[in-house]
């Protein structure tokens, strides 16, 4: 019989170009999931990712620090002990523009793919 669950204890660290720690417990990198993906990531100082406008939804839960998210023009503040899920088709970008690292949990719906992201040329 075949265990119901998977135990990880190893994610898998995700090579960025821009010092963000970006580790997936779940996902299509790790255990092959398509559904779901789950990491955690940390982001340094300044950090910043150009737009894009996923083919999937994601949340994301703040463990520590601040990220400010731009939302279809909005600009959304979101600090430890929040979270906030952002709908598949919205046009977002990512920063840290604070002076402390920030730390998060991203959980994408389906599985986060490079081919799902549709990044920006910055």
């Amino acid at each position: 019989m075949s265990k119901k669950y998977i135990l990880q204890t190893q994610p898998l660290p995700i090579p960025v170009p821009d010092n963000k720690l970006i580790l997936e417990h779940f996902g299509g990198a790790t255990t092959g999931h398509q559904q779901f993906s789950l990491a955690r990531m940390v982001a340094p100082p300044g950090w910043s990712e150009p737009h894009q406008t996923p083919e999937f939804d994601e949340v994301t839960l703040m463990l520590r620090g601040r990220k400010r998210i731009e939302i279809d023009g909005e600009q959304i503040e979101l600090s430890a002990g929040q979270s906030i899920l952002i709908k598949a088709g919205a046009r977002i970008r990512y920063s840290n523009p604070y002076a402390e690292e920030n730390e998060y949990i991203s959980l994408c719906m389906p599985a986060f793919s490079p081919n799902l992201v549709h990044r920006e040329a910055e």
